[in-house]
């Protein structure tokens, strides 16, 4: 047996090895198949094209998510592309006898929201999706990527995937986050001091107080946009916070299995001493509520800050030129004040209910600015449930808010929720490309705080200074 220290990443990647192919890729077993409407219906036709089923059912899960409209959901889909995507999913759970939780159903919503909320994603396991932010479930300590179309058959057909196993980087950040930093602050600041393209080749584990001392969900959120800085994927080491929050989900281990799991899942941590190829450390002391001012996540900055020089950015003066002509921003320019046109509150970055709490907090006793647009959108009904339960949605209602059903929404244009063009949005989703919220539109990427200060104020606003308002009056 060996005794070299051994990292989370590959204890997790070794023990799923069914095949090493010399000079070549290894072949994985995967354990979770996550399924939507929009990349699956190429993969089962071509399961239908060779004749063949799905060879464990039982592994993938299928929801309505991407292109699903997020108002009056019981009435047909107008889209016909979309409706037709729709019913070949549907079509396709039966026939393969996948589970599916379809539009309309009380457990739909985001892949990467109803995986973790169900208890579907444990500690240890490999996951794949045909979505580049299924690197969420790794908050749970899963290597968990996204795959193309022809990989989902492939992982259909044979509940395994060729990878070639990436390099490991570890980010870490110890200190204690100050009053107004969320997590998704955490993550803007981590890209933005590395770039988006600062992790490619890289599966990252996540490690330090701020993430230990971040909730599950935080850490979701955390997961959820390695993506964004150019890795593969992202995971944190299980914890009892972790198991605190699988424990009595619907697919959780019961009984003596519980036990087993989770003495299992206490072993997936890396050793002291294990080597990465890369190492970063951050101070939390360094973080404030953040924002994007550019066309990819990398283009960021504190919110008090002013947008960089050319000469100062690490993407390349051409990219960051290109990016501030189609934001219609300036060099050296506040973006505290600026006029916003819509605000976003949704995505399986910040769909799940922390988020709409930390919205919530700060439109309390306030009131929605007229000229703004709100897409308040939960990542599941679940979700939608527990703001009504908690009180939320009166708090929202009261301040001019409404909430719409559950779905990817303004996070892609691949529906109804799309941001006209040259308006700007505040958006609490993980991308801002050219028009990834609809063609012309411009994205400013924040957390639930700086979402809601905008919403409230109409203009690019510190979500600290309403906190301290609301400080103030609370004493």
């Amino acid at each position: 047996m060996s005794t070299t220290p051994t990292t989370l990443f590959d204890k997790v990647w070794d023990a799923h090895v069914v095949r090493k192919i010399e000079d070549g890729p290894d072949v994985l077993f995967i354990d979770r198949h996550f399924i939507h409407e929009v990349t699956s219906p190429v993969a089962f036709l071509g399961l239908e094209n060779r004749g063949i089923g799905v060879l464990y059912p039982e592994r993938t899960f299928a929801t309505a998510d991407h292109n699903t409209p997020t108002i009056n959901q019981h009435l047909p889909v107008k889209d016909p592309l979309s409706a037709k995507q729709l019913e070949a999913l549907s079509r396709n759970a039966a026939k393969y006898g996948i589970s599916i939780w379809a539009l309309g159903s009380p457990k739909n919503g985001i892949v990467h929201v109803v995986g973790p909320e169900n208890g579907i994603t444990q500690p240890g396991m490999t996951i794949v999706c045909g979505d580049s932010h299924t690197s969420t479930h790794g908050a749970f300590g899963c290597i968990a990527f996204g795959i193309g179309t022809s990989e989902v058959e492939m992982v259909l057909s044979s509940q395994c995937i060729m990878q070639p196993k990436p390099k490991k980087m570890r980010i870490t950040i110890n200190g204690k986050l100050a009053k107004g930093v969320l997590p998704k602050d955490v993550a803007l600041y981590m890209i933005s001091q590395i770039t988006a393209s600062g992790a490619t080749g890289y599966f990252v584990e996540y490690a330090g107080e701020v993430f230990e001392n971040m909730s599950m969900e935080g850490r979701m959120t955390v997961c959820n946009m390695s993506i964004e800085m150019g890795a593969r994927g992202g995971m944190i080491a299980p914890d009892e916070t972790t198991f605190n929050y699988i424990k009595g989900r619907d697919k959780a281990p019961k009984g003596e299995d519980w036990d087993k799991a989770v003495a299992y899942w206490k072993t997936l941590k890396t050793d002291e001493g294990a080597v990465f190829d890369k190492e970063l450390i951050f101070d939390a002391a360094d973080i404030e509520p953040q924002i994007t001012y550019g066309t990819n996540p990398g283009l960021g900055t504190g919110i008090t800050r002013t947008i960089p020089k050319a000469s100062e950015v690490k993407d390349g003066a051409i990219t960051f030129k290109k990016a501030l002509d189609y934001m219609d921003f300036k060099e050296g320019e506040p973006l505290l004040g600026k006029k916003i046109d819509y605000v976003f509150l949704g995505s399986c970055t910040n769909g799940r209910i922390e988020d709409f709490r930390a919205f919530a907090s700060i439109v309390k006793g306030r009131k929605k600015a007229d000229h703004v647009t709100a897409w308040l959108v939960p990542g599941s009904h679940l979700v939608a449930q527990q703001i009504k339960e908690e009180g939320i949605l009166d708090i929202l209602t009261e301040a001019g808010f409404e909430l719409r059903q559950p779905g990817c929404s303004a996070c892609l244009a691949m529906n109804d929720d799309k941001i006209p063009a040259g308006k700007y949005a505040v958006s609490t989703s993980n991308r801002n490309f050219e028009g990834r919220q609809g063609p012309g539109a411009r994205t400013l990427l924040a957390s639930p705080y700086v979402a809601a200060a905008a919403a409230v104020t109409g203009v690019v606003t510190d979500p600290r200074e309403l906190l301290q308002e609301e400080a103030a009056v609370s004493a």
